[in-house]
């Protein structure tokens, strides 16, 4: 299996925190592609990680925008 490279640019976020583990929204770049948002789990040193997302600003933008979010989170309040 290939490695995978990745440079952290900055922690925008952290969305939780347990003894092992932050869920981070961070600026990445893997493997030497431009820096995307990404969301997932890193371990304190960041040097393990678990399954996540990347999304692009623009992607990020329609979710911070979705309306459809919105009625979610206000229904569940």
């Amino acid at each position: 299996m290939a490695e995978i490279k990745f440079e952290i640019k900055k922690t925008i976020l952290t969305l939780n925190e347990t003894e092992e583990w932050n869920k981070e929204i961070n600026l990445v770049s893997w493997n030497g592609r431009e820096f995307k948002l990404d969301i997932r789990e890193w371990n304190k040193s960041h040097t393990k990680m678990k399954k996540g997302i990347v999304l692009t600003d623009e992607e990020m933008r329609k979710l911070l925008e979705s309306e459809e979010i919105r009625k979610y989170l206000k229904e569940n309040e």
